[in-house]
């Protein structure tokens, strides 16, 4: 890889990491119109939406592992 790159990748690696900051810590000061309990928890909708994601990933694993994935000899006679 060129140098250039490895740099390209740094910067936005941190601008990302440096707007998550931004986007939780403006989760404790914007007004939210609250419908349910939970929604009084600052930045619940993000921890939510990670649990969410994590949760995602490893069912479609097992699932593909489980159901999906063959043995090699399946189609053997």
């Amino acid at each position: 890889m060129c140098e250039m790159e490895n740099r390209t990748k740094r910067i936005m690696g941190y601008l990302f990491a440096v707007s998550l900051i931004i986007v939780v810590i403006s989760g404790f000061f914007i007004h939210k119109h609250v419908i349910f309990p939970w929604d009084e928890i600052p930045i619940f909708n993000a921890v939510y939406g990670f649990i969410s994601c994590v949760l995602i990933i490893l069912i479609s694993k097992e699932i593909g592992h489980k159901w999906l994935m063959k043995p090699e000899d399946y189609y053997d006679d």
